[in-house]
């Protein structure tokens, strides 16, 4: 049983209004390049426009909540069907010429905005995880499914801006102490404030640089 985390109220509060804030603004703004990032992805690869896959979500002691992540799709349609989850390497042979550029701009995320809108994710969190990867990764990185307690995840976030894609263990290690540390950054408003506010800033930094993976 792990140690219940203090959220202070006006984080909670603060934190879901500018969540839907945001996503409200990004989807007005954002929602004419759905049909232009569609056509693109159709003309590129076979398969389907969006990709839709089961993540973990908010978890409790006694609560473990999955939800349906959406994202656009970057990989050739049923690139594990035969390998089942697996981490994306450096130069995944299976990213699409257009899923590349999708990734370095983090334009394949905004599906996201949805499942914010929903309440399933936060714009700023820790990196919702597949079950069946994070069952596995329970077993080798001490605190590692604690990430999502008392916290949703979020599209972007304090290890996801500083690390890129997980590759090996020591990856995922080093993103888990920036995950529990901003989850003790909702304890104090201000913090938590001051946090976001670097975490967006320095993500619309790599979708204008295109310096995301």
């Amino acid at each position: 049983m792990h140690q219940k985390r203090y959220v202070h109220p006006m984080s909670a509060v603060g934190k879901r209004f500018s969540d839907i804030s945001i996503a409200v603004l990004g989807l007005i703004f954002a929602l004419p390049l759905y049909p232009l990032i569609a056509l693109a992805i159709r003309l590129d690869s076979r398969g389907p426009v969006l990709y839709h896959q089961i993540r973990i979500g908010y978890q409790q002691d006694d609560c473990v909540c999955l939800f349906m992540m959406h994202k656009f799709r970057t990989m050739r349609d049923n690139a594990e069907c035969e390998t089942g989850p697996v981490w994306s390497p450096r130069d995944d042979p299976r990213i699409t010429r257009v899923g590349q550029f999708l990734r370095k701009t983090r334009l394949d995320e905004l599906p996201q905005l949805w499942n914010v809108l929903a309440g399933d994710m936060s714009i700023v969190g820790p990196r919702p995880e597949r079950p069946g990867i994070c069952n596995n990764l329970d077993h080798e990185i001490p605190f590692y499914s604690e990430r999502t307690f008392d916290v949703l995840p979020g599209i972007t976030g304090l290890a996801q801006i500083n690390t890129g894609y997980d590759e090996t263990l020591d990856d995922v290690k080093a993103k888990v102490a920036y995950d529990h540390a901003y989850a003790l950054a909702l304890s104090n408003p201000w913090l938590w404030l001051k946090m976001d506010f670097y975490v967006m800033f320095k993500t619309m930094l790599v979708m204008i640089t295109g310096k995301g993976q």
